[in-house]
């Protein structure tokens, strides 16, 4: 079934929605795979507190639903034939509603909330082990599942709703496929609920011994469905069009594939508010090692009845830490005059300024979450460009420090790195980044879409569109290449240098020698 406009032309597409945590995006994704018009809607993240971080089910239904009418009708003015509906989103996000109303009961928990992280370290001992050889995640700072069952506990007419029946429990992606069919399909996918620390990766089911454990009512999980597994057809009352909605993603895995890790060993790294880097591992999940820290296994993509698994790391801080520079304290008028002063200073001599970007803690190569940033090595000879240099230094370490940790977790190199997200832009990082990394990075030519264009082209091809993945992804637009400009002996020197910086500032005491790194 698909939805052709009355004169329509030979154009097809997949109408995708990428529903993030601070705003909602639809755009068609024509059968070029480009997507050439994105409509936008910011979204509202509150703070209660220190700890909680919550949003509100219906404005993200509303946003999405603006954004992606918008994207219907410009489809119709311009006589396109949309084919499908795709969905990606923030991972991990959790909600109850009712299924009688639709109305949400509460607020929904956002994947930055850590209420119950203290709480969640008395299972640390006895569940890490486990749950890492099974999910390829520890146990962590957020457990949706514990939120429900302390919401179930806590408020009668949550209770009351579950007794009745009427009680549904979600992610966003749960939440949105549920609208969006009308209320005819509860249902979530491998890439959702990983992130939720409850998907047991090699057999395709929910850990149903962790999530009793928190306490959490099996009876009120979603089903579980591959990425690609058809989510029944979008309501003509919601979108004005009835479509299969025929995928949905968590957004990191969507991007992972609109960049081209599609195969063992291609990964991306995107640089926005912090980094993010994943690597396709192949059909066998590559675990995590305990000598390692956050890394995470989680599934790439299940396409068909197939899983195919990947590796995440991340760091909180990338883009905020120009923001902070540069809008709170002051010391550049932007990021990009940041830049432009760091490319002053083309070379870095032994005494010169440092920084360590830990403004929200280190999660790799040590697990360090309280930790702080730090500024260095400051003289009456330092200059704006030397700071300007050394904040650019420190943020592409701490990325080569992810990068380093999942290939060697994966036991092999990179074979391909692309790279995006609005940090990217910046050429001296890029190639500062190239030079640490000693691989040849290419920056995507449209990076801003590449989650709602990877749910778009999984969609597409479970639809007919594209023959395969691979013919989707490689008809985009090659991007600018920063190859490495040093030579191995010098990165091996900056790359133990910044090693003992990083452990100096954390205070590691003796620090013991680290195992081989995999040479990239």
């Amino acid at each position: 079934m698909t939805q052709t406009f009355p004169g329509a032309a030979a154009r097809r597409g997949v109408l995708a929605i990428d529903e993030g945590t601070t705003g909602t995006r639809a755009g068609v994704v024509l059968d070029s795979g480009a997507a050439p018009e994105v409509f936008y809607r910011a979204i509202e993240v509150s703070h209660p507190d220190d700890r909680s971080v919550e949003q509100d089910p219906m404005e993200i239904w509303t946003a999405t639903l603006d954004v992606a009418r918008r994207a219907v009708a410009r489809a119709r003015e311009d006589g396109i034939e949309i084919a499908a509906a795709a969905l990606s989103t923030q991972r991990a996000t959790a909600m109850l509603w009712d299924k009688v109303t639709g109305r949400p009961l509460l607020p929904a928990v956002v994947w930055q909330d850590r209420r119950y992280a203290q709480e969640l370290t008395a299972y640390e001992a006895q569940w890490d082990a486990v749950l890492l050889a099974r999910q390829g995640r520890p146990v962590g700072a957020r457990a949706p599942f514990l939120w429900a069952a302390r919401q179930i506990a806590a408020h009668p007419e949550v209770a009351a709703a579950h007794r009745a029946g009427r009680l549904v429990f979600g992610t966003v992606d749960t939440w949105l496929i549920w609208r969006l069919t009308g209320g005819a399909v509860h249902a979530t996918t491998p890439t959702n609920a990983a992130s939720t620390g409850g998907y047991l990766l090699s057999r395709h089911a929910w850990d149903e011994e962790w999530i009793g454990r928190l306490g959490f009512p099996l009876d009120l999980l979603p089903e579980l469905r591959s990425d690609d597994g058809g989510f029944g057809t979008t309501d003509p009352d919601a979108l004005g069009i009835r479509v299969p909605l025929a995928a949905s993603m968590g957004d990191q895995h969507a991007a992972l594939i609109a960049l081209g890790g599609l195969a063992a060993g291609q990964g991306m790294c995107m640089y926005g508010t912090g980094a993010f880097v994943d690597a396709a591992t192949g059909t066998t999940p590559a675990l995590p090692r305990p000598d390692i820290t956050g890394v995470l296994a989680q599934p790439g993509r299940r396409q068909g009845d197939v899983s195919h698994y990947s590796l995440e790391a991340y760091t909180s801080t990338a883009g905020s830490a120009l923001r902070w520079l540069c809008d709170d304290l002051g010391l550049f008028a932007s990021p990009k005059e940041l830049g432009e002063e760091a490319g002053r200073v083309p070379t870095r001599p032994g005494r010169t300024p440092r920084f360590v970007p830990a403004l929200a803690g280190v999660r790799t190569p040590v697990w360090h979450p309280e930790a702080t940033a730090a500024l260095t090595g400051l003289t009456l000879a330092t200059t704006r460009a030397d700071l300007a240099r050394a904040v650019l230094d420190g943020i592409a370490h701490s990325v080569c420090d992810l990068i380093d940790g999942v290939a060697d977790t994966m036991g092999a190199p990179f074979t391909r790195l692309r790279i995006g997200g609005g940090v990217s832009g910046s050429d001296p990082l890029m190639q500062i980044q190239a030079d640490l990394t000693g691989l040849p990075l290419e920056r995507v030519a449209d990076s801003a879409t590449a989650s709602l264009r990877g749910t778009a082209y999984l969609a597409g091809v479970a639809q007919g569109l594209w023959s395969s993945l691979e013919e989707a992804v490689e008809a985009q637009p090659h991007g600018r290449i920063f190859e490495p400009s040093i030579d191995a002996r010098e990165r091996t020197a900056q790359r133990a240098d910044w090693r003992d910086l990083l452990a100096a500032h954390l205070k590691d005491p003796a620090r013991q020698p680290e195992p081989p790194h995999t040479p990239h």
